[in-house]
């Protein structure tokens, strides 16, 4: 995989505007190409400026490179602006030290997109035209948003370069966007979205538009698995598998994929099995649920479904306690007196919430007593292999979820990497990793007397 310091991400809003005499006829179409190159002319021109956020660097990219700060030139790394950019806690970025245990992603260097509007006035008259005809004025917001992966040692000319690149050709994405899915003077708002591909493609940007379901987007997404040659049996460009920015905070408030910030134990000849994508910590005590001791198989199924989620194969929110609840009682599993109540459920409940609420099939494995657990690496790494989910265990009166394994095929050796729905305190990553919340385990972490269902959902085989 390419290495990626540093993400430089442009932002802004440009106007576009046109006058259409007649919506429908066939010189409409040229017009609103017309207001597009307009705009490709304004992001090429000279007054074009990027403002690096939280700095006070200026820098006019096309103006043979200039800069408000004398020590960034052409000439200088792309690394160098870090020492101009406040960080949080108000020293420069360079200086500030991350204490997660591995580092999360690449630095992300925002920057805002302006035009200086200042221009020497010219001599000539206005001059007025009197249309008699009855137009159609259309105005719309662009929201332009590109962004540009690059390593440390990269020239600031060439990062600025790339930039105004991105930008022309997100404008003819989005001129292509306007063109196909406006009817007359009805248009709709093109948005930029970026996904994190496979190398070599790393990380591009789609223009999608605003509206218009995932469902009905298919063709495009079917296209684009072709050019980038992705596989045809899983999503990698609906917009919930859009990348999301090692600096931006999730808004729901849950921990994603804390497993990330851990080293995975050091064992000979051992190879390294883990859930593929994004999935969001569940478990006891949050969303105002006190399921202390009743509520640990739910909160997993709810990592789950999270997880299912966020790969862009549902768009369904993750399901409460109740709703779980009256999952099991629509497919006739429990009676209805299970709703509101504080009952258990085990792997084949979460199978059949699966099934019901997702329209996702699992497998079950069945372990007759946990010491057999240490001989499943084989299933296990196949499953992380293949489907990538993560597997819900259920045990005695213990739920948990795996989202991975460290096995060796030639003695047989491996770690489980659990995390546990019975946590119960805040979302503080160095408490989940430090206190093992969320950890590598060996085989003596199971019940060695207890027996064992695991929930392995499939992918459904879909863009």
């Amino acid at each position: 995989m390419l290495q990626c310091d540093f993400i430089f991400r442009l932002k802004g809003i440009l106007e576009f505007a046109c006058q259409l005499d007649n919506p429908n006829g066939v010189q409409s179409q040229s017009t609103i190409s017309k207001s597009f190159q307009d705009l490709r002319s304004k992001v090429t021109s000279k007054n074009i400026v990027f403002t690096v956020c939280n700095s006070p660097v200026l820098i006019w990219p096309n103006t043979g490179f200039q800069s408000s700060v004398e020590s960034l030139t052409e000439a200088s790394a792309c690394g160098d602006i870090l020492q101009w950019i406040e960080s949080d806690d108000g020293g420069s970025k360079k200086s500030s030290k991350k204490k997660d245990k591995k580092k999360s992603g690449p630095t992300v260097v925002n920057m805002k997109l302006l035009f200086e509007v200042t221009e020497p006035a010219g001599n000539t008259a206005p001059s007025l035209i009197r249309v008699s005809t009855q137009q159609h004025c259309v105005k719309m917001p662009l929201p332009l948003d590109c962004a540009l992966s690059v390593t440390t040692d990269e020239r600031l000319e060439t990062v600025c370069t790339g930039l105004v690149e991105a930008l022309n050709k997100q404008l003819a994405d989005m001129e292509e966007v306007v063109l196909q899915y406006r009817k007359g003077s009805s248009f709709l708002v093109p948005q930029p979205f970026h996904f994190q591909l496979p190398e070599p493609a790393g990380l591009i940007t789609v223009v999608y538009p605003a509206g218009v379901p995932d469902s009905q987007l298919q063709a495009v997404r079917e296209d684009l698995h072709r050019k980038f040659e992705l596989p045809c049996d899983r999503p990698y460009l609906r917009r919930a598998n859009a990348f999301h920015f090692p600096d931006a905070a999730y808004k729901d408030g849950y921990l994603r994929n804390p497993h990330i910030h851990l080293n995975p134990p050091n064992i000979e000849d051992a190879k390294l099995y883990l859930v593929q994508g994004v999935y969001s910590y569940h478990h006891y005590m949050q969303d105002h649920v006190d399921d202390n001791g009743w509520g640990c198989a739910y909160r997993s199924l709810q990592t789950i479904c999270s997880w299912f989620q966020q790969q862009g194969y549902v768009e369904t929110a993750v399901p409460t306690h109740t709703q779980i609840q009256q999952a099991l009682v629509d497919v006739g599993d429990k009676e209805p007196r299970f709703v509101g109540s504080r009952q258990w459920i085990g792997s084949i409940e979460v199978q059949a919430v699966l099934n019901q609420l997702l329209g996702v099939t699992s497998k079950i494995m069945f372990v007759s007593q946990g010491s057999e657990l240490a001989t499943k690496g084989r299933e296990l790494a196949n499953h992380f292999q293949t489907e990538g989910t993560p597997v819900m265990i259920g045990g005695g009166v213990l739920a948990h979820t795996i989202l991975g394994v460290v096995w060796s095929e030639n003695t047989g050796q491996i770690r489980f990497l659990i995390l546990d729905p019975h946590y119960t305190g805040g979302e503080d990553l160095q408490t989940i990793t430090d206190k093992g919340w969320c950890g590598w385990k060996g085989p003596e972490f199971w019940d060695q007397n207890a027996y064992y269902n695991l929930c392995l959902p499939q992918r459904p085989k879909t863009i």
